[in-house]
């Protein structure tokens, strides 16, 4: 029985990123082996179990063989014969193909060292075809591993191979939430925008985003832009995927939320920048009504955070280099203003007449603003 790390830990410490868990792989040894071992199951599809001590995962060396579309179609073999090396080759990328053993070895049977060195995603062998969500998590590497000296770059070899994928219906096999699950990563990345590039190249953008897809190149390249500046900015998840929707229109938004079963914070947030960003840019010009009902729209009183997100989206879009974005400022202001205007005590003025108290508090808070602005 022999454990190795594999995985993403030896690939990120080679690359020197810090490491964040480690995956185990255990060779020789069966599921009864571990179980005396004092290891405790917790896998489902395959025997995968937590050491007894510091709760890492160790999964058995396992093989695996296609027998249905998408992503959950596999029949997973394990025993004590399973090689490392057999393990490893049903890995996705020569990168991630790599493992460690004891005293600090690297077992690197399929070119992952030299592809770390030349800097390139390559897919081990043709497994890699049979899970389409493995375009999705290369794509998500290209928007992570984007640092100096140079960004990886996909293997010819390995984009024509998920070209084939796509023009198989692989991609359209996989399920909305684990769309989304991989997508919110890529943008949660370094540079966003090699996730795009790359699901562009292979033709998967266009079936799995083909509203963005269908943006005129200027017009893509701009937004790739903007959203590396979201990341650039540190933004939360919330913001950037706004960012990259606010150019369509705010039925395209709603419908691709719904289509991936977006988060309702990630959604809302989205068709409310898609619809208001050009409003906002142009806030120096909105009288106190445009102001008040703008905040309305937005539901700024009941939810001024949100607001204020909204409004660090449009400075992304908007904002000049080391120059502070006035409708933040300005906008800040009107709601804090409005935020004064007591609704309770208005509402108390109207009681015999109840349908005039909405029309009462928007005269007020337009008040508020006029007498702020003077």
């Amino acid at each position: 029985m022999k454990t190795y790390i594999v995985g993403g830990a030896v690939r990120d410490a080679l690359l020197g990123f810090p490491v964040q868990d480690r995956d185990f792989v255990v060779v020789g040894a069966t599921p009864e082996d571990m179980l005396a071992q004092g290891y405790l199951p917790v896998g489902k599809d395959f025997p995968v179990f937590l050491h007894p001590k510091t709760h890492e995962e160790y999964a058995l060396a396992r093989t695996e063989r296609k027998t249905a579309a998408g992503y959950k179609g596999f029949v997973f073999h394990t025993d004590a014969e399973v090689t490392l090396e057999q393990d490893l080759i049903r890995r996705d990328l020569s990168i991630n193909a790599m493992a460690q053993d004891d005293d600090g070895n690297i077992i690197d049977p399929y070119g992952g060292l030299q592809d770390i060195k030349n800097r390139v995603f390559r897919h081990v062998s043709m497994a890699f075809c049979e899970d389409p969500v493995r375009i999705l998590r290369l794509a998500r590497f290209a928007a992570r591993f984007a640092t100096p000296p140079q960004d990886f770059s996909v293997a010819e070899e390995t984009t024509a191979l998920m070209q084939t994928m796509v023009a198989a219906g692989e991609v359209d096999a996989l399920v909305a939430e684990r769309v989304w699950q991989e997508i919110s990563r890529g943008l949660m990345e370094t540079r966003p925008s090699r996730m795009f590039a790359v699901l562009q190249s292979c033709g998967a953008l266009q079936r799995l985003l083909p509203e963005i897809d269908a943006l005129p190149k200027v017009q893509m390249q701009r937004l790739m832009q903007l959203l590396d500046a979201s990341a650039q900015a540190d933004l939360a998840l919330q913001l950037r995927y706004a960012v990259l929707l606010h150019d369509l229109p705010g039925k395209l938004v709603d419908g691709i939320c719904q289509r991936l079963k977006v988060p309702a914070e990630c959604r809302d947030l989205a068709i409310m920048l898609a619809r208001e960003h050009l409003c906002i840019k142009d806030a120096a010009g909105l009288s106190a009504a445009d102001t008040v009902d703008l905040l309305g729209r937005c539901d700024a009183y009941r939810k001024p955070q949100r607001f204020l997100e909204l409004l660090h989206a449009t400075a992304c879009l908007y904002a000049q280099p080391d120059q502070p974005y006035a409708p933040l400022a300005s906008l800040s202001k009107s709601l804090e203003v409005v935020q004064q205007v007591n609704g309770g005590e208005i509402a108390s003025l109207h009681t015999s007449n109840p349908a005039q108290i909405p029309v009462a508090i928007r005269a007020a808070r337009i008040a508020a603003l006029e007498a702020m602005i003077k």
